[in-house]
């Protein structure tokens, strides 16, 4: 692993399977490495045995959930796994990593701190993302481009997941928070409904309509930010609740008085997120706006906000850190600790993505072949 920079960056245009196709061509060393490592580190970080068979059928039912209620991202992971040379049921798995954890009442010190602002000096969300499984070694930026009504999207990805977090050419960027509560089941991964967001939303008001009647998997709370509107939706087994105010933030327990006394958060973990959560408004409270991301990224690179590894691969820990300007389609990135590494940009008005060719609609033979191999382009954001 290289701590700090160097995060890759795969560019891609065209169907659902071409932009599958493309990311898991470019991405396909390292995503067969990952699935490796003890099935894709699940077994480095449950405590129950985790195989193959064990998962089919939790992946199976997931995956009919996600073909029945977002059938282009399911084209999508079927693309994926053919650009990568890997199994669908491998594919699927880096969807559903997460829901396949589940959720354990006793965690860590961690797990993302978020806020964002509207007006009209420009919106900004940014973000802490604290993971177990050391995921920052497998981070990467996905530019992608569909070409009904020609939108773009930046969006955040660990070891192959379609969406994480990001924001669009439409002036949307979308966060997140995990809360524990309720029944998790076999639905859409709240990962592939962010994603489904930066790909049909152009406004707040349009993604929570988006979001309205999807069958999620599990709770999560969603920040959503544009020029004029900051929210977040605390989602509990798909109920939600949505809170509007002109800066908002969010850690990991509810804060919906509907919510909170279902909320399965550990005493201990609730101490931690009400800690980072009010470290989070105060510190946002003095930065002005209009700020720049590297004031951002001071809040976000200290304590209790930033969470540091502490040498166990089970407990979470900040993986990276992202300021996100929807307005101007800028994802400013660091990857790992946000204390000790330096800054990435990546844009949406630098070069468009590289079109994908006709292998990926399904042509056969070579020539389709070679067509695909020139579908993606693997770069990095700029230096700050």
């Amino acid at each position: 692993m290289t701590p700090g920079g160097g995060i890759p960056l795969v560019r891609a245009s065209g169907s659902p399977y071409d932009l599958g196709h493309a990311h898991g061509e470019a991405l396909a060393g390292p995503l067969r490495s990952f699935l490796d490592d003890s099935v894709g580190r699940l077994g480095k970080v449950m405590h129950e045995p985790v195989t193959w068979d064990g998962l089919r059928p939790r992946i199976a039912a997931h995956r009919a959930a996600v073909a029945a209620a977002l059938p282009d991202l399911a084209e999508e992971v079927a693309g994926l796994a053919a650009g990568a040379g890997i199994t669908d049921e491998e594919a699927w798995l880096l969807q559903l990593r997460r829901e396949i954890m589940g959720y354990r009442k006793i965690r860590a010190a961690g797990d993302c701190t978020t806020f964002a602002r509207a007006g009209a000096s420009g919106p900004v969300l940014a973000q802490t993302v604290d993971l177990n499984g050391d995921l920052d070694d497998h981070l990467a930026v996905l530019d992608l481009a569909q070409p009904a009504g020609g939108h773009r999207a930046l969006v955040l990805s660990f070891a192959g997941l379609l969406g994480y977090l990001g924001l669009n050419s439409r002036g949307l960027a979308v966060g997140l928070n995990l809360v524990l509560g309720g029944e998790w089941r076999p639905g859409v991964p709240p990962y592939l409904a962010i994603r489904h967001l930066l790909d049909t939303a152009g406004s707040v008001t349009e993604a929570l309509e988006a979001l309205d009647g999807l069958p999620l998997a599990s709770s999560r709370n969603l920040v959503l930010c544009d020029r004029r509107r900051s929210v977040y939706v605390e989602i509990l087994e798909n109920e939600t609740r949505i809170v509007a105010e002109a800066e908002v933030a969010h850690a990991n327990h509810f804060l919906h008085p509907d919510f909170a006394p279902r909320d399965e958060i550990n005493v201990f973990a609730r101490n931690s997120s009400v800690r980072r959560l009010d470290a989070a408004r105060a510190g946002l409270a003095g930065i002005p706006a209009g700020a720049g991301a590297e004031e951002y990224f001071g809040l976000l690179s200290r304590p209790p906000i930033r969470v540091p590894d502490r040498g166990d691969i089970r407990a979470e820990r900040t993986v990276a850190a992202v300021v996100a300007f929807p307005d101007r389609g800028e994802l400013h990135v660091r990857r790992g600790d946000p204390a000790l590494t330096g800054t990435q940009v990546f844009r949406l008005h630098d070069d468009p993505p590289v079109a994908a060719g006709p292998a990926a609609t399904g042509v056969a033979g070579a020539a389709g072949a070679a067509a695909a191999g020139a579908a993606s382009r693997i770069g990095g954001g700029a230096r700050t």
